[in-house]
């Protein structure tokens, strides 16, 4: 069966990330540029492909001099490393508009297998006679299982910044003729 491209929709989709900081508040980033691609012959998906890639320079937490760091050898080194990716390997209906998407994520040229919980919102024809899916995906991973090993110790010995790293993805789909 021939498998329909869904391309994304750059302005309704985000791809945002949460990590604590020194252990009592929580610092938001995301990527200013990204790009998804899926394809899929079914209307719940269940059979998709995706891809989703970001550019490690566009990361964007609002504090330039923290995306300075981010971008140095001491995080994604974006020099040697310019994007992160992901490719699927399976998506199972977990139950009504549930999922779980698992695939390989690359970051700093080191590929492990992650699963991320999606709420699929559905398909609508919009206004302008096209076809959009919505989904918002949530997961976590281990910063230093990509070897971005940089922390500081507070005074009282808690990190500066966690290891888990908090994934929230709001995508929106565009439906290729």
């Amino acid at each position: 069966m021939n498998k329909t491209t869904w391309t994304l929709d750059r302005a309704h989709s985000d791809a945002a990330f949460k990590v604590k900081h020194m252990v009592i508040s929580s610092v938001t980033g995301h990527f200013d540029q990204f790009d998804v691609s899926v394809k899929a012959s079914k209307d719940d998906f269940t059979d998709l492909e995706a891809e989703f890639s970001a550019e490690v320079d566009s990361i964007n937490t609002n504090q330039s001099d923290r995306d300075i760091h981010l971008r140095s050898e001491d995080f994604f080194d974006a020099a040697r490393f310019p994007k992160l990716t992901f490719r699927s390997t399976g998506f199972t209906k977990e139950g009504e508009g549930k999922y779980v998407l698992t695939g390989d994520i690359t970051i700093r040229g080191t590929t492990k297998n992650i699963s991320l919980l999606v709420e699929f919102g559905g398909i609508i024809n919009d206004p302008w006679g096209m076809t959009r899916a919505g989904f918002e995906l949530t997961g976590k991973l281990n910063r230093k299982d990509f070897n971005l090993h940089w922390n500081a110790l507070t005074e009282t010995g808690g990190m500066v910044a966690s290891e888990e790293v908090k994934l929230m993805l709001n995508i929106e789909l565009i439906k290729q003729s």
